[in-house]
């Protein structure tokens, strides 16, 4: 597909997106990715398992997508064949995914996310988004079972594969790394918050008998639409006058001293 017949290659995301589209080009014996051959903002990727894991006889096919703000914005990732790791046909929570936009990084490539896929696969789910708790064996199983595993529009995922030896550098293994480590601190520290609301909850039995008065967001929206803000707060005040009010309270003996001064005058001077 000729993508600079049918993108502004000035727009930042389709200029990135085509030369890793480039660089790409020629799969590994882990990784392999491209580009639909009608939309450069949908890839298909290939990945290896993890040797000496549960996955490493495994080959993992999915769907990346990427928004049209890329590389300032994250992809979304999504494994097709079934893997015992993830959720298939499910965006994947992780660090360089959308589901974290806080940590993503534009250095960061669609190459990047492919190794941090990889590596974070044998990782503990800890119950993320998406993720599933399969044992070893039935991994395993999985694993045998998806060489054979073929896409609609890919073909058999065991032909995407190359013989050129994954060059991974210095520099991106330490990357991978410290994805890895942000992503499993995140969801330590979700489980830490969980842990802390129970806590919180059993020392806080003597007010649970309270009313409950707090609500979903929509809820709240229409509890402030029922309840504008200019509305009297005491039966027959005017709206915006209210009688503790020191200002009103000024003007008011200003008018009566006027008042008494024009009586006076009156009365006593004419």
């Amino acid at each position: 597909m000729d993508f600079q017949a049918k993108y502004n290659t000035k727009i930042p995301a389709v200029k990135r997106l085509m030369r890793e589209a480039q660089e790409l080009k020629e799969p590994t014996e882990d990784y392999s990715a491209h580009p639909l051959d009608d939309n450069l903002f949908e890839w298909h990727f290939t990945v290896r398992g993890s040797p000496s894991t549960e996955f490493e006889d495994g080959l993992y096919h999915g769907r990346i997508i990427l928004p049209n703000q890329y590389p300032m914005k994250p992809p979304n990732i999504i494994l097709l064949t079934p893997n015992g790791r993830f959720e298939t046909n499910k965006k994947i929570c992780l660090s360089i995914s959308g589901h974290h936009p806080e940590t993503w990084q534009p250095s960061w490539s669609i190459r990047t996310a492919l190794l941090a896929l990889i590596a974070f696969m044998p990782t503990p789910s800890k119950g993320t988004i998406g993720s599933l708790d399969y044992t070893p064996d039935e991994r395993r199983a999985l694993a045998r079972r998806s060489l054979k595993w073929e896409c609609s529009q890919c073909g058999l995922i065991s032909s995407l594969l190359g013989k050129r030896p994954n060059d991974i550098t210095k520099d991106e293994s330490q990357l991978i790394k410290s994805v890895i480590f942000k992503g499993e601190d995140q969801t330590s520290s979700a489980n830490n918050v969980g842990k802390e609301v129970v806590t919180t909850k059993e020392k806080s039995k003597t007010v649970e008998s309270a009313p409950d008065y707090s609500t979903s967001s929509s809820n709240s929206t229409n509890l402030q639409q029922d309840c504008p803000a200019d509305l009297p707060t005491e039966m027959g005040t005017p709206p915006g006058f209210y009688l503790g009010d020191k200002t009103f309270n000024i003007l008011v003996a200003g008018i009566v001293l006027a008042i008494s001064l024009l009586i006076y005058r009156r009365l006593f001077l004419l």
